[in-house]
């Protein structure tokens, strides 16, 4: 096992605007061993978020950031190929934060095992992971969506947007997505959305109106910025928005807030910051029920695989170009 070489990402300087390559530093290094209560998994897909350009960045937020001189930190989908615990055995598939890396050392305790004869492995990286776990959370708990309500939610041809969509289908509500381009808006409308508004060739106001006549009572925000703004002019009142993410200030310098905010007082609306972590001993509950979603062909996925390690940096790029359709997975080795 000692032969074994470990390619891996680690992360050499912060990002200043878009991530580049130059930000890390793409090495190989010894396989180590795990100690008591530890596993080796080889790697076999790893999952590209936008959450990850906000781990490299330092300062305050809801988990430490990347070290310079870290591998750089991803959830992963691997397979067992050392365990020194006797509750996961060589030949398991496990899926937790392993890095972007094709192996690695990590606590049995900190794993979740996961069956791939239920679901292919990527979708435990996308709507059986915590994208699908931020969406079901995000709408239900924090959004409170119920059937009749009108849901938009931004980002929506994503990996979380798309599950937000069809999960309040499946509740009852009315769903309109914002994405952009008609090859994204055309994927909306086939998993069930009841409109999609390309942003880049229409008149986002307008359309919102055009779509959401009685106005938006849950608005799920993955995006911030100039789409935050409009939405918050067409709120319901007692309208819930769930700020999920802000995709489109990530690379900015200076992050804008949103400058319609008033609305919330007239409207009587709360805007609310969620966490996936926070619901993390209910992942199991969600879990099952997407499953059973997922086999009933209620709830559809879609992932964005492409292959090689070594395109990290570029791949990871494509989340903040919009070139990605459904969940965005790195396929680092066969199975």
């Amino acid at each position: 096992m000692n032969a074994l070489v470990n390619h891996q990402f680690k992360l050499v300087r912060r990002p200043v605007g878009m991530v580049q390559r130059s930000d890390f530093e793409y090495s190989h290094v010894p396989v180590v061993q795990p100690g008591d209560g530890e596993v080796l998994v080889k790697i076999l897909y790893i999952s590209l978020d936008p959450a990850m350009r906000g781990w490299m960045k330092e300062g305050k937020s809801y988990v430490p950031p990347v070290g310079i001189g870290e591998v750089m930190r991803a959830g992963a989908v691997g397979r067992v190929i050392t365990s020194n615990d006797p509750g996961i055995a060589v030949g398991d598939h496990v899926v937790g934060i392993l890095g972007v890396q094709e192996y690695a050392v990590a606590k049995a305790k900190q794993l979740t095992r996961v069956d791939p004869r239920m679901a292919p492995l990527p979708v435990y990286l996308g709507t059986l992971g915590m994208p699908g776990m931020t969406a079901y959370f995000g709408l239900l708990e924090v959004g409170k969506a119920k059937a009749g309500d009108t849901v938009v939610v931004s980002g929506a041809a994503g990996a979380v947007g798309q599950v937000v969509g069809q999960v309040a289908k499946i509740k009852g509500c009315r769903v309109v997505g914002i994405a952009g381009g008609r090859d994204k808006c055309d994927y909306l409308r086939s998993i069930g959305f009841d409109a999609a508004i390309d942003y880049k060739n229409e008149d986002l106001k307008a359309a919102l109106k055009q779509h959401c006549p009685k106005g938006v009572d849950v608005y799920f925000d993955n995006v911030g910025g100039e789409i935050l703004d409009a939405v918050l002019t067409q709120l319901a009142m007692h309208a819930r928005i769930v700020i999920c993410g802000a995709i489109s200030q990530y690379n900015e310098a200076t992050m804008k807030g949103p400058a319609n905010y008033m609305s919330l007082l007239v409207n009587r609306a709360t805007m609310q910051g969620m966490v996936v972590f926070d619901y993390a001993s209910r992942y199991g509950e969600a879990a099952r029920e997407m499953a059973a979603w997922m086999a009933s062909g209620q709830l559809k996925t879609r992932e964005h695989i492409v292959e090689g390690l070594e395109t990290f940096p570029d791949t990871l790029a494509k989340l903040f170009t919009g070139e990605n359709t459904g969940k965005l997975v790195l396929k680092v080795a066969s199975s």
